[in-house]
């Protein structure tokens, strides 16, 4: 077995209290952080380490523990451990909805696509009528049933987001978004063509860990959180003529805005 290359990584320090894995992983996550072992780029094995820190197996897995719960690394069965790529999408939200995007006939996750360089594939999509949910129903207006589109976003075949847009029913029902396909533009196209010209969007975000149900729909690793976004579309006339309740994974995405400065 070979030594690591000199440089590296460092030493453990005998004299603190902090415990032996836990300086490992501070080790580690310092040799990423310095570019020494870039995205995608494979950690030493567990016998490196063990060899380099004169350690057991055990206290080398807590600290690759400790990274995966970080969202640094990722474990690949029978593989290794692998530097997690950094996100590639950049959603910026000035540009994101804006018309001319529609007019081209492109939605915005498919704008993000391109920009990223990725393909974009939507999947599992659901499509029906239902009753809204009290905090659905405040947004719309006090609505009591809605138009729902469930849908889960994938880019180069990697779910990276699952959202579902709710509509009031005067609005969708009859119509195309009611189908699966809404056409180019997506539903806010539809939406327009309907004669409910967007005037702007309220986001609300927070960061949280998954549920079970949405680690299993996003493929999530460990340790990986995901953003919460709940949208609300608007008319010209004030009217809320959307909701779409997006859950994304947060290792896919940075989230980019532009502020006035008055």
């Amino acid at each position: 077995m070979s030594p690591l290359p000199s440089g590296l990584l460092g030493d453990l320090d005998p004299t603190s209290d902090r415990a032996v894995f836990r300086q490992i992983a501070d080790q580690l996550r310092e040799a990423i952080d310095r570019g020494r072992f870039h995205e995608g780029d494979k950690l030493p094995s567990e016998a490196d380490l063990v060899d380099h820190y004169g350690v057991s197996r055990m206290t080398v897995r807590n600290s690759f523990s400790i990274l995966q719960g970080e969202g640094l690394v990722h474990a690949e069965h029978g593989k290794g451990v692998f530097v997690r790529p950094r996100p590639p999408v950049r959603r910026l939200a000035s540009d994101r909805f804006a018309r001319r995007h529609r007019e081209q006939g492109k939605s915005a996750f498919i704008v993000e696509a391109d920009a990223a360089g990725s393909h974009p594939q939507v999947d599992s999509l659901e499509v029906k009528e239902e009753k809204a949910s009290p905090d659905v129903s405040a947004r719309l207006g006090s609505v009591r049933r809605v138009l729902a589109r469930r849908r889960r976003y994938l880019l180069d075949g990697r779910p990276v987001e699952f959202a579902t847009s709710f509509l009031p029913l005067d609005i969708a029902r009859g119509t195309q978004i009611a189908e699966p396909n809404p056409g180019p533009g997506g539903i806010y196209a539809r939406l327009e063509e309907l004669g409910h010209r967007l005037d702007h969007f309220e986001e609300e975000i927070r960061a949280r860990m998954p549920s079970p149900a949405e680690v299993k729909t996003l493929r999530l690793a460990s340790g990986v959180p995901v953003i919460h976004l709940i949208r609300t579309a608007f008319d010209g006339e004030g009217r809320a003529v959307e909701v779409c309740d997006t859950v994304m994974a947060a290792d896919a995405y940075v989230l980019s805005y532009q502020l006035p400065a008055t």
